[in-house]
């Protein structure tokens, strides 16, 4: 059963939602799955880099470059009417500094019409934060597992197990909000962390892995629909198998195809019966 929509949302309401309802986020990488996400109540389409590994088959995230970003951005913001988009600024597009940050976002910005972006990272981004956000554009933060770092972490792996790593998470999620982000993912940490973290700032933690104490959550379309192959994260919830339905589909299609059953008649276009008998007459008295 579809949930009614929603006039569109700003980076503005996601920020008052904290405390008042959950917030719902979910990606989406292209118009046709953006449309159906955006026209079902989800909050925020994050067009993720994570598309280098679900729909460009990567590794990682890292090979995912500014280009990539801008046409599956431009694709998802052509199809969404309600919900808050939000890009992912990709690896090494705003780690160089402020002007580096400013000049990727502005391009990002006016070839796809996307407001709002996301960036990995703590302390070390703070200029950049508070250079988009002074220039117009919402910024998100992300902190615990960033998937651009990775290597760094020796892999996917949960971050903030100890006290002393959770209490230096707060003070970049302090900062980031103290910086102008409007909202801050928090990826791959202990339920405890995350909801020690979510009581102590005051812009909405949106949580994948992160358990049920912050204020919304996230996961990757693909992820919850079925349609990834391989390990799924243990944090993920499928709500359908599409994979196997769009297999069973495919099969069937390359059955009726191999034994004459598609296309049948009524997919076919018919021809005016006195064209017909222009063209096959001479064809028929031969027979």
């Amino acid at each position: 059963m579809s949930v009614p929509v929603k006039p569109r949302s700003s980076a503005l309401a996601i920020r008052q939602a904290k405390g008042q309802r959950k917030i719902a986020m979910l990606t989406a990488y292209d118009f046709p799955f953006a449309s159906l996400v955006d026209g079902n109540g989800v909050d925020i389409v994050l067009v993720g880099d994570s598309l280098g590994m679900v729909v460009l088959g990567e590794a990682d995230t890292l090979s995912v470059t500014l280009d990539d970003m801008i046409r599956h951005t431009k694709a998802v913001v052509g199809a969404v009417q309600h919900s808050l988009v939000v890009a992912d600024m990709p690896f090494m597009t705003y780690e160089a500094g402020v002007e580096a940050a400013l000049a990727n976002a502005a391009r990002l910005a006016q070839a796809t019409g996307v407001r709002a972006v996301k960036l990995e990272g703590g302390a070390h981004i703070l200029p950049q934060v508070r250079a988009l956000v002074q220039s117009g554009i919402a910024v998100m933060g992300h902190l615990g597992l960033t998937p651009q770092r990775a290597a760094i972490f020796g892999g996917f792996k949960v971050q903030g197990r100890t006290a002393a790593s959770a209490k230096a998470m707060l003070a970049d999620a302090k900062a980031l909000e103290e910086a102008g982000c409007f909202a801050l993912v928090l990826e791959a940490v202990p339920s405890v962390v995350a909801e020690y973290i979510t009581q102590r700032i005051g812009i909405p933690t949106i949580g994948i892995g992160a358990g049920a104490g912050c204020d919304g959550q996230v996961l990757v379309l693909h992820d919850m629909l079925g349609l990834t192959s391989g390990h799924i994260p243990k944090f993920v919830k499928q709500y359908a198998n599409l994979k196997d339905q769009v297999a069973q589909a495919v099969s069937a299609y390359v059955a009726d195809v191999q034994q004459g059953q598609f296309p049948a008649e009524e997919h076919g276009f018919a021809m005016p019966e006195a064209e017909r008998t222009l063209l096959l007459g001479n064809d028929k008295k031969k027979g």
